[in-house]
């Protein structure tokens, strides 16, 4: 059964998204929006050296760049 029949005949049982996985794809699982991501990283950031961590602040400030324009 397609998707377009199974949703005419109300068998498609899925949750829509809601909040912020609704409006923007990168929010959702595994995704990669700075909010996100650096949530799911953080335990990992704190355990870097010093050096470490500002190559890794380098890089996000150059995808945050690299995605606005």
């Amino acid at each position: 059964m397609s998707m377009d029949k199974a949703i005419i005949h109300g068998k498609e049982h899925r949750k829509q998204y809601r909040g912020a996985k609704a409006v923007d794809k990168t929010c959702r699982n595994h995704g990669g929006c700075p909010h996100c991501e650096s949530g799911r990283l953080h335990k990992y950031l704190r355990q870097m050296p010093a050096q470490d961590k500002e190559a890794v602040q380098d890089l996000m400030a150059f995808k945050e760049r690299y995605k606005e324009e």
